[in-house]
């Protein structure tokens, strides 16, 4: 199973969008049609690449949007840069989401105590290639860090892509520390502080910012996924996200989308044109100092 990317927009401009086709060339919506799994019985999971490493603009699968096709996240009004805080630069893995999942805002976790952030669940991918925006891969999960975020839990999933040269050797979160000492530390102090330069608190973390095992992070991913299958099962209220999809609604599903239909949405976006530049006073030109007192 492949997909490819078609790029629509302006790239750095608010017009931007990248949608998605899979090997038959149909439109997809990378939410809801890519699977879960790359292949269920070794568990192997698709993860689609919203940010390349060390790249800066956020961008995201838009939930709300037809098609959920990746674009630049906004806040008032201006396309959002991630700040190089000291001593990391941009987002320090490969950073996207496993397809199919969905961190339901009505459920409070037994764990973290914390409702999910309406968002499909989150992966770093530590392997050695720096991918593509719109990649999509295969990983194998290692772990799993639970953050707060504004009050939400926000699982962020550890993994290695199953092509990388050191994917033999990485198996769970232990060899993480084993074999990429100051790797997991990084991770959390990123996360921690990566709001810190917009005006906001830092991030807390559930378990004391330990973080939990394969067996965990696999547990949770498939409570996601069944969170994700009662919002397309119309079983839960999608509220303001979009469940258009080409691929796993049946004809007489609200959520259904023809082909034509999803031809037609990418139509209403503008072709590909020349990228602009990222603004000077952009973050991610910027190194920021944050100090923990």
């Amino acid at each position: 199973m492949s997909f490819t990317v078609e790029e629509r927009g302006n790239p750095n401009t608010l017009s931007y969008r990248l949608f998605f086709k899979n090997s038959d060339g149909k439109y997809v919506s990378p939410f809801h049609d890519i699977p879960m799994y790359a292949d269920e019985s070794q568990n192997i999971f698709h993860v689609v690449v919203e940010v390349p490493r060390w790249t800066n603009s956020k961008m995201e699968i838009a939930t709300k949007d037809p098609l959920n096709p990746i674009k630049q996240d906004v806040k008032k009004g201006n396309l959002r840069y991630v700040a190089n805080v000291f001593p990391h630069k941009g987002y320090i893995w490969n950073y996207g989401a496993i397809p199919q999942t969905w961190e339901d805002p009505g459920h409070k976790d037994g764990d973290t105590g914390c409702c999910g952030d309406n968002d499909p669940i989150d992966v770093c991918e530590i392997g050695t290639k720096v991918c593509s925006r719109g990649e999509v891969i295969k990983v194998k999960v290692l772990g799993v860090l639970a953050m707060i975020d504004e009050g939400e839990t926000d699982w962020k999933v550890m993994a290695i892509n199953v092509e990388d040269p050191e994917a033999k050797d990485l198996n769970d979160i232990s060899d993480i520390q084993r074999l990429k000492p100051g790797y997991l530390e990084a991770t959390v102090d990123w996360f921690r502080r990566y709001k810190v330069p917009d005006g906001k608190p830092e991030n807390q973390f559930a378990f004391n910012g330990a973080f939990k095992d394969k067996d965990f992070a696999i547990e949770t991913i498939k409570s996601t996924h069944g969170f994700w299958k009662a919002l397309i099962s119309e079983k839960t209220n999608a509220g303001g996200l979009n469940c258009k999809n080409t691929c796993v609604s049946a004809g007489d599903s609200p959520f259904c989308c023809s082909t034509d239909e999803a031809k037609a949405v990418v139509g209403r976006t503008s072709p590909c044109g020349t990228e602009d530049h990222i603004p000077c006073s952009g973050k991610s030109l910027k190194i920021f100092f944050t100090l923990r007192l």
